[in-house]
């Protein structure tokens, strides 16, 4: 039996007897629901559904109609995205003022290693306009003069430029819900920590200030959670004595762009997964092919023995 698995999103203000009115709609068209998740956060009412719609009893258009007609009825936006939908990948990357990540990711495009199109460049301020048209990108400016972004105007920017992922490349806002519940496992973002540790606002700051002497790197997916989406890969580094904010924050902004660029090719591979609110490679991915955490080489600088048991001190006391 063929399955054809197409994605529903809706999203809008909270309110009684959505569930079933969207339901409803797909059982009375033969759509079979596969795997359903709703949630409110803030007032917003976010369900992502997971349907086959192989044997639907009408076409996909008549589907997408129906939907947004449903949709229009009941104040919320209902998206579609079929299989065939999901082939021509997109990236739209969001940015503030720093350019080290939003240039590694222009860099690995230019060199054919992303396998997706970055399609749209969006920023809070105009700093890095230059920088994207460079690479012949387009541009489109969503904040006001202290960078507070129109939130509206972001969502149709990406919806213009039909956004596949969304990649935070060092962007200093945080989502609302109602953008990030439209995107869910579809926004990667990446922070100056090893999370959990230093969580939010200027964690190479916190890191000094707490004196550590490992630092690192996190890239994760995005939740309605302010740094504590699944994580995907990070990248570590050593603090040298007396170094300062600045000086960390140069060691970790190459590893920032690295981290990123290794987790958005493994969402584009689909190489992970997000279970339980952690990510987990898939059955049939090699993870040689990939750097999650510390390089291979590493390993080998580490200790083997000894550890927790005595059957090693018995062993050579015994001489055997």
């Amino acid at each position: 039996m063929s399955r054809e698995y197409t994605e529903i999103t809706v999203v809008g203000d909270d309110d009684t007897g959505l569930i079933a009115r969207v339901t409803t709609l797909l059982f009375e068209r033969d759509i079979n629901i596969e795997d359903l998740d709703q949630a409110v956060r803030e007032g917003v009412f976010r369900m992502t559904m997971s349907v086959d719609t192989a044997d639907m009893s009408c076409t996909k258009d008549e589907l997408r109609e129906a939907l947004a007609d449903l949709g229009d009825d009941l104040g919320m936006d209902i998206q579609v995205r079929f299989p065939a939908d999901r082939e021509t990948r997109t990236i739209a990357v969001l940015v503030t003022k720093e350019s080290h990540c939003l240039e590694a990711m222009f860099e690995a495009w230019a060199d054919g290693e992303l396998g997706a199109e970055i399609s749209v460049i969006v920023g809070n301020h105009d700093d890095l306009e230059p920088l994207a048209d460079h690479y012949g990108v387009d541009f489109h400016d969503v904040g006001d003069e202290k960078g507070n972004p129109d939130e509206e105007e972001l969502l149709a920017v990406l919806d213009e430029y039909d956004t596949d992922l969304i990649v935070l490349a060092r962007y200093m806002r945080i989502l609302s819900p109602n953008v990030v519940f439209r995107y869910e496992d579809r926004i990667i973002n990446v922070h100056p920590s090893l999370l959990p540790s230093f969580p939010g606002a200027e964690a190479y700051r916190q890191a000094r200030e707490e004196g550590v002497r490992i630092a690192g790197v996190t890239a994760h997916y995005v939740t309605t959670d302010l740094d504590q989406g699944p994580i995907i890969t990070q990248r570590a580094f050593d603090v040298p004595a007396g170094a300062n904010v600045e000086e960390i924050e140069r060691r970790g902004q190459p590893l920032e762009a690295e981290a990123l660029l290794e987790a958005v090719r493994l969402h584009l591979d689909g190489a992970v997964s997000v279970y339980r609110g952690r990510t987990e490679l898939r059955d049939d991915v090699d993870a040689d092919d990939y750097q999650l955490g510390l390089p291979d080489a590493a390993d080998d600088l580490l200790p083997d023995r000894p550890v927790d048991g005595l059957g090693d001190v018995v062993a050579r006391e015994d001489g055997s």
